[in-house]
């Protein structure tokens, strides 16, 4: 069973969420949608703020905003292990102009969870989970800040996805281009090119490689990596040289119109219960023709063959807790990945609860350092250049 610890958070965490639903329900009906009314965080959470010098955290941070439209942002977290030295580097870091002291790293673009409608790339949580992260597995990681609901509905944060990932695309075309053109200068810590109109970002220009990259979900960011992944095996050539090798799914947020047996059982389990979510769904879904079985909610919609689009999916590795109501479908569907012969392991956790490994009060129990320890183990069989001395 979970920890009195767990037990008594858990009661304060669901009052607190309910209450906040609850709010956004009654604030959410504006006779239309505002595309401007964007929102990333919620004002009540705890954030942190980026440094860009290594100091003593071993990583350094920066935040970018690559859309002004949609308030669209990124945190890049960069390990120490990306530099070949370390001598005078502690000042904000910027990469040596012909790339000397650098190493070329995999990337992980991690989706923060939250029901849609809270979290955020800059929270406490979140910013501790990818500092270790970024350490434990020796990759750069970006966390993107998606819009949330219900100011912005379905598909505002599948969107999100898709151009985070369009962007690291551009920005692995523009390095390459940056290195070969001799009309080039730094303005403000980017590289520019000699019309001033393509900005490259320095820290992934020296150190991204753009052929190990990796997508992680925590709980409804899990359900934005899987359609990213979705969508990059579709796109194909189109998001060279970007290739995702894998992606991580942690307790995904599925959900579907039949219940299973752990929807019956656990609907009242630790931190977030069913009826909760139900009503957070309600706030992200298009108000029109609400259905659980909606292809963002259910990858693995009855009736519908999956198959032809499941077999050319990435490596997929599954995360799931004992005493979390929605780990039967993330299971079902890490058996449909199997049952087409994508290497698909699932990581199954006695004891544990939905955001066991993620949420800033549990990161530190054995529980979530042995599942960031097993995340990391199994990765580097795909973003390693030593890859085949890993195994699982």
């Amino acid at each position: 069973m979970p920890s009195l610890m767990v037990k008594v958070y858990s009661l304060l965490f669901k009052y607190n969420l309910k209450h906040r639903l609850q709010a956004l329900t009654e604030s959410s009906t504006p006779p239309t949608p505002n595309p401007f009314n964007c929102v990333i965080s919620r004002t009540d959470e705890t954030i942190t703020t980026s440094n860009p010098s290594f100091s003593n955290n071993e990583v350094a941070i920066k935040d970018l905003h690559i859309d002004p439209l949609t308030s669209l942002s990124l945190r890049i977290f960069l390990p120490q292990s990306a530099l070949i030295s370390t001598e005078g580097v502690y000042g904000g870091y910027i990469p040596d102009k012909n790339a000397k002291n650098c190493k070329k790293m995999p990337v992980i673009l991690q989706f923060h969870g939250g029901a849609w409608v809270s979290g955020g790339n800059d929270t406490v949580s979140n910013d501790v989970f990818c500092r270790k992260l970024a350490k434990s597995c020796d990759a750069i990681v970006i966390a993107i800040g998606y819009r949330l609901a219900p100011e912005s509905r379905y598909p505002a944060a599948f969107e999100d996805g898709v151009m985070a990932i369009k962007w690291l695309a551009k920005q692995a075309n523009l390095a390459e281009c940056s290195r070969s053109s001799l009309d080039k200068r730094i303005v403000n810590g980017q590289i520019v090119d000699g019309f001033g109109a393509s900005m490259v970002e320095p820290w992934l220009a020296a150190h991204l490689d753009p052929s190990r990259c990796v997508l992680l979900g925590v709980s409804c960011g899990a359900n934005i990596a899987n359609y990213v992944a979705r969508y990059a095996v579709e796109a194909g050539k189109r998001l060279d040289p970007i290739i995702v090798v894998a992606q991580i799914l942690m307790y995904p947020f599925f959900i579907g119109n039949i219940p299973t047996h752990s929807e019956t059982k656990l609907a009242n389990s630790y931190l977030y219960d069913k009826a909760t979510c139900i009503l957070a769904w309600k706030l992200f879904l298009p108000e029109t023709d609400f259905n659980l079985d909606h292809l963002a909610a259910n990858p693995l919609i009855p009736g519908n063959e999956t198959s032809l689009n499941l077999k050319h999916m990435p490596p997929t590795l599954t995360v799931v807790a004992q005493y979390d109501w929605m780990r039967d479908r993330a299971i079902a569907y890490s058996e449909e990945l199997r049952r087409v012969n994508v290497d698909a392991p699932l990581l199954d956790y006695k004891d544990a609860v939905h955001d066991f490994a993620t949420l800033n009060v549990l990161q530190k129990t054995p529980k979530a350092q042995a599942c960031l320890e097993d995340i990391s183990i199994w990765v580097k069989k795909y973003i390693s250049l030593r890859g085949n001395e890993f195994s699982y």
